[in-house]
């Protein structure tokens, strides 16, 4: 299970980060997570301005868990809440690519979500909306050289590989994954310009149905 939490700060940048890639889920670890990080910054919750959770896409249970517990922090603080696009926040890996980046998260079902984003000026532009698709099928959309990274391009490289040959390249294993400080970075720029989330009707960003939604409607 992919998570972790960190602190940012406007003058300072990065204060702590802790990140998780392990089989113990989100309930059982987050919260302990989120502790630790906050001693080690020397911070309790209240001295925080605003808190941020990853919107998605993703793991269902993992969005749900980091999107609750986050709108818990604000409930308890009265701080606001900053939702980021998982995706975009995970492009932030690579800034100064000189070429697109291709973020493929594990869908399951033979499918990735993706996403496709360009470095230009001082940022990233998004060139391709988040979607749940098949690789083949996401392959045929691309042109030129591409930069993948993200579990779902470990799990399907031979694919992409056969597919692309040598116009697909691959991050290294520690760009692999994405980055909490780069969702906590991302959501510092978004409360600079006002940009907060409404913490009661904030849901996560799914983009397919669950595979117990999918059994329920084609039992009804």
């Amino acid at each position: 299970m992919l998570g972790g939490a960190a602190v940012v700060e406007s003058q300072k940048g990065l204060i702590a980060e802790t990140r998780l890639n392990v089989k113990t889920t989100h309930s059982e670890r987050l919260m302990t997570v989120i502790a630790e990080t906050l001693s080690r910054s020397g911070l309790v919750p209240d001295d925080i301005d605003a808190f941020a959770a990853a919107t998605g896409p993703g793991s269902f249970t993992g969005l749900r868990i980091g999107l609750s517990t986050v709108k818990g922090l604000c409930y308890a603080t009265g701080k606001p809440m900053v939702g980021v696009p998982t995706l975009e926040a995970f492009a932030w890996n690579f800034p100064f690519s000189r070429l697109p980046v291709c973020l493929l998260l594990d869908a399951r079902r033979s499918e990735v979500y993706a996403a496709v984003f360009e470095w230009r000026n001082q940022g990233f532009v998004r060139v391709m909306e988040d979607i749940s698709v098949r690789p083949a099928e996401l392959l045929k959309r691309l042109d030129g050289d591409i930069l993948f990274a993200g579990d779902g391009a470990q799990v399907y490289k031979e694919e992409i590989s056969g597919i692309m040959k040598d116009r697909a390249f691959f991050a290294p294993a520690d760009k692999m994954v994405p980055s909490p400080a780069n969702v906590a970075l991302l959501a510092l720029a978004m409360a600079q310009r006002g940009e907060y989330a409404d913490a009661a009707s904030s849901v996560p960003c799914y983009i397919r149905k669950s595979e117990a939604e999918v059994k329920l409607s084609k039992q009804s």
